[in-house]
Parts: C-alpha cells; sequence; structure tokens
C-alpha cells in the first residue's frame, strides 16, 4: 500500500509568521509543503509571489508544491522556479499552449502538473500525459481556503486513477479543497496518493499540527 503524502496549504497558516509556520508543520510531519498563488484575475483572491517562496524557502527542505492559480501562467514559471518551487502546476484555462507550458516548467529542472477544476474535463489530460509529474484535482472551486468537499469529486478522481494506471507512469495524484480527516480515506480510495489540507493541517495551533496530519494519513 503506497504511503499517502500530506501536502498542508499555508494558506491557512498565520501569516504573520510564515516562516515559523513552514518549520512547524515540516517538524509535524508535512510531506510537502503546498503554496496556493492567486492572482485576483484567476480567481477571485490574491495571495503571494515569488518573492515569499524564495523567503521561505530556507525554513524547509521538502518538496514545495507550488499551485499556480495565474492568467497567463507562462510569464511566472521561471520566477517561481527561481524562488525555490520544487513542483510547479498550472491550470489548462490559463494560457493557450498547455504542452509548451508544461516543456517549460521542466526544461526549468521542476516537476510539472496540471490542476483541474470541478468542471475542466479529463480530455484535456490526453495529449500531455507524457510530461506530467502530478494531476491536481480540485474538490471546490478554486480561490478561497476553507470550503467544503465537492463529493463529485470522487469519480473524478477514480477516473483518473485509472487514466494514470494505464499509462504505466508514476504521476501523483493529488486532491485539494476541503479534505479533512473525515472523507480523507474516500479520497484516497478513489486513488489519491498526495492530499493538500490547510484547514485541516493548521486547525489548534503548533501543538496540534502533528496529530493534525497523523488523522488525515489514518485509515480504517
Amino acid at each position: 500500500m503506497q504511503p499517502i503524502k500530506i501536502a498542508p496549504s499555508i494558506l491557512s497558516a498565520d501569516f504573520a509568521r510564515l516562516g515559523e509556520e513552514v518549520r512547524a508543520i515540516d517538524s509535524a510531519g508535512a510531506d510537502w509543503i503546498h503554496v496556493d498563488v492567486m492572482d485576483g484575475h484567476f480567481v477571485p483572491n490574491l495571495t503571494i509571489g515569488p518573492m515569499v517562496v524564495k523567503a521561505l524557502r530556507p525554513h524547509s527542505a521538502k518538496p514545495f508544491d507550488v499551485h499556480l492559480m495565474v492568467s497567463p501562467a507562462d510569464a511566472l514559471v521561471e520566477a517561481f522556479a527561481e524562488a525555490g518551487a520544487d513542483i510547479l502546476s498550472v491550470h489548462p484555462e490559463a494560457g493557450p499552449h498547455l504542452h509548451r507550458t508544461l516543456m517549460r516548467i521542466r526544461a526549468l529542472g521542476k516537476k510539472a502538473g496540471v490542476v483541474l477544476n470541478p468542471a475542466t474535463p479529463l480530455a484535456c489530460l490526453d495529449h500531455v500525459m507524457d510530461l506530467l509529474d502530478l494531476v491536481l484535482v480540485m474538490s471546490v472551486n478554486p480561490g478561497f481556503g476553507g470550503q467544503s468537499f465537492l463529493e463529485s469529486a470522487l469519480p473524478k478522481i477514480a477516473a483518473i486513477r485509472r487514466r494514470i494506471d494505464a499509462s504505466g507512469k508514476a504521476i501523483e495524484l493529488e486532491v485539494d479543497g476541503g479534505v479533512d480527516a473525515g472523507n480523507a480515506a474516500s479520497v484516497v480510495a478513489a486513488g489519491a496518493t498526495v492530499l493538500v489540507a490547510g484547514t485541516a493541517s493548521f486547525k489548534g495551533g503548533a501543538e496540534s499540527y502533528a496529530a493534525n496530519i497523523a488523522a488525515l494519513k489514518a485509515r480504517p
């Protein structure tokens, strides 16, 4: 049975002490550090840029999993790569040439991912599977933390799992949005290998982070 990775989203961390929060969640057992980048244009919120990623980089050796909710994405790929991102994921809707964007990410020596919103069809994966290290399924509409999990994501996750297995490639299947200890088992059963969890990871303060992550990894 493949170990499940937990990628706490720093969107739910205390922004007044982000460096300390990243160190704390790392020590608590996080596998990746998930960074939600929003531009106030592609999604209705504005978060952080490459300078913040660069400032946080010394605080953890764990992979920085950067989700670019920006449009156009191409203009920012290199800046986030240089800032210390290890994985860069983009939305097919955020640029006219998804294949080119993924090739650019990989040319920069980074892992490349594609993000599927709730209404994004699976067909966008058809001709880029050979360029992917990760598929990220949004189980909420992107733009805000703290939303409730959309149950309609489960069959979508399962369908993507079948595609990945059929490809024979080692592609991570990540799920983001409303994931908590109550639904994590169902998400994993559908085929996910990485769980993004913001509120569920950071609730209760630093003394609770290890227990929060352990609860997300627990399987009945």
